[in-house]
């Protein structure tokens, strides 16, 4: 970080935070907004004198709630700027003063009480997210009686305790009495790895390899000290991460599989005792110790979702950041010209977000490098003859690519440079004012009308999108997994592409089932473009049970590309469907849609003649 603070082509804007992001990639407008620090950094020389006079004193967060800060303070010894920043929620200085004694003693006169928060406007031509993590609160585990013992503490206390820069300058005490204690138990996977209402199902890959660091470094120091890990199993993936373990067991750590269910205390000794199943040896235990550990796994950032909304990213269903392509777009965000990095993408290590944060700033070199970038040909594009400015377009896309006031009328105008080609505005506009290159209304009828040509009945017309569904009918055919030939695939860019009309002139032509198939509902490679596909299919349901035809014979599917055994089980499932469909139902539904469709058509006509005349 210092080291970014001196680098002459990088301006740091330290406890600043993005307010809003406009533009695209190339073209970025980002508003930050820097907060009075009421200390001008510029002149501050962190001489101390106005921490010594502050009289106000606040639990440090830094330390965790172990040592105290003033109101006017350093957040930790490497922050950048070295200089002092003033808390006014803890500080007596304004409204009304009633102490501003470190603007009395500071001899730079640094201190300004009236300094108020500014707005910095940047251009920019790529973004990195690279917003870490937050820690898991292990406050819900009851179990483990965090919030009841004061000897319970986190992996991240444990931290503070330990440094030499902590609270105590390295000397290892544990809370109750100050003394150092002898017996340690570290309790795994606090928070990670739990299919229950509490904690999280994923693992937090950094866990097990922290835990081991921490009792090699407690050997180090303290060779009598005796430490017992309790554990699920130990994941030391990683290169040297297996030795580092082996050497944790060599140097006489207990490694102890399976987890307490109670912890109890002694109200004299304020000694801990564990109840745990000993799973290798089928036991129940009971261990004495000292003090407790809960190796706390990470979570997302819990201000995330301000993120998310400001770049229009996508998030996993673990809650952090969604990449573009697991294996060939790893960095990349659903929207051209933001990157990640580090932990907002997933779990990870040291090592790792060094890897990733390299990876992001080369793609970053690489589109900047291009001077202009070439968009695919797969892009929007807008009649001005049949646009009526209405407007429904642009609240449906999810990259803000479309330009249009329904206040003005103005016609919609398309961002190339940041449409990437969904095909949701083309399925929304009710005009037919939005054409999709390469997906276009008259070559998804025609691939309809050629699928339906012959033997109707046998047919099961099939909307795929092309990152999820489509990949999963290709990894099914790789496979080499069975499934019947009825279905017959219509790819799209999205399942959001599908109008209303591509299905209903379908069941027009004979279909006797369709099927719509997309990524899964939180995973949408179009960030939340599927979302209105829910929608539109449910009108259909809606209008099908209307017009007494049976809505089961339009399903909705959400299949990966990694699900090759679900893409042939729903095909199974979908042919056992057509079966149960009868000429005389299909007949039956062409009839009444046709005369629907006609109704319809008349009364198209009438309304262009009144506008004619």
């Amino acid at each position: 970080m210092m080291d970014t603070g001196r680098h002459p082509l990088i301006e740091l804007m330290a406890y600043s935070e993005v307010e809003d992001v406009s533009g695209y990639v190339g073209n970025f407008k980002v508003k930050v907004r820097k907060k009075a620090r009421y200390v001008d950094e510029e002149v501050c020389n962190s001489c101390d004198e106005c921490v010594k006079v502050c009289p106000v004193s606040v639990p440090d967060e830094y330390q965790m709630g172990f040592s105290s800060r003033k109101a006017i303070y350093l957040p930790f010894g490497q922050a950048v700027p070295s200089t002092h920043l003033i808390d006014m929620e803890a500080c007596l200085g304004i409204n009304p003063i009633a102490c501003g004694k470190c603007a009395e003693v500071c001899e730079q006169n640094c201190i300004d009480f009236d300094m108020k928060d500014e707005f910095v406007d940047v251009e920019v031509g790529v973004i990195i997210v690279a917003t870490g993590m937050d820690v898991y609160d292990p406050t819900e585990m009851d179990e483990y009686c965090y919030t009841e013992y004061d000897n319970v503490i986190t992996s991240m206390e444990f931290e503070r305790l330990i440094c030499a820069g902590g609270p105590t300058e390295g000397h290892f005490i544990r809370p109750s009495d100050h003394k150092r204690p002898m017996r340690i138990g570290f309790i795994q996977c606090v928070g990670s790895r739990s299919h229950s209402a509490i904690g999280n199902p994923y693992c937090s890959n950094i866990c097990c390899m922290n835990t081991v660091k921490d009792t090699l470094l407690l050997a180090d120091h303290y060779p009598d000290v005796e430490c017992k890990v309790f554990y699920i199993d130990i994941r030391a993936f990683g290169k040297g991460f297996e030795d580092l373990y082996i050497r944790s067991k060599e140097a006489g750590v207990k490694y102890i599989r399976g987890l307490p269910g109670e912890i109890r205390e002694d109200a004299k000794t304020k000694n801990l005792v564990l109840t745990v199943e000993n799973t290798t040896t089928s036991q129940v235990e009971e261990h004495e110790l000292d003090l407790v550990v809960l190796s706390v796994g990470v979570i997302p950032r819990q201000d995330g979702d301000g993120i998310k909304e400001l770049f229009t990213l996508s998030r996993t269903a673990d809650g952090f950041y969604m990449e573009s392509h697991p294996k060939l777009k790893p960095v990349d965000t659903p929207t051209a010209g933001v990157y990640l990095a580090g932990c907002a993408e997933g779990p990870k290590d040291i090592k790792d977000s060094v890897t990733q944060a390299s990876a992001a700033a080369a793609r970053s070199e690489i589109l900047l490098n291009k001077g202009s970038i070439k968009a695919a040909a797969i892009t929007s594009v807008v009649d001005d003859d049949l646009c009526t400015g209405c407007g429904v377009c642009g609240p449906v896309c999810p990259y803000g690519a479309i330009i249009v006031d329904p206040k003005t009328k103005a016609k919609a105008q398309v961002i190339e440079a940041a449409c990437a080609g969904c095909g949701n505005c083309g399925a929304a506009c009710r005009f037919g004012a939005i054409t999709m290159r390469h997906f276009t209304d008259a070559q998804i009828f025609a691939q309809i009308d050629s699928i339906l040509e012959e033997d109707n009945m046998e047919k099961v017309v099939v909307f795929a999108c092309n990152w999820c569904s489509y990949a999963g009918g290709d990894f099914a055919g790789i496979s080499r997994l069975q499934y019947p030939e009825s279905p017959r695939l219509i790819r799209t860019m999205c399942s959001a592409r599908v109008d209303e009309e591509f299905v209903k002139y379908a069941f027009r032509k004979g279909a006797a089932m369709v099927l719509v198939s997309g990524c899964h509902y939180t995973d949408c490679h179009y960030i939340s473009a599927n979302r209105q596909t829910v929608k539109r299919v449910q009108r259909l349901w809606d209008f099908l049970e209307r017009n007494n035809i049976r809505p089961e014979r339009l399903q909705l599917e959400w299949i990966s590309a990694a699900e090759a055994q679900k893409f042939a089980k729903v095909m199974r499932s979908i042919e056992e469907m057509r079966k149960q469909v009868t000429e005389e139902e299909v007949e039956e539904t062409m009839k009444t849609l046709t005369a629907l469709e006609k109704k319809m058509r008349a009364k198209k006509e009438k309304k262009m003649e009144k506008v004619a005349t």
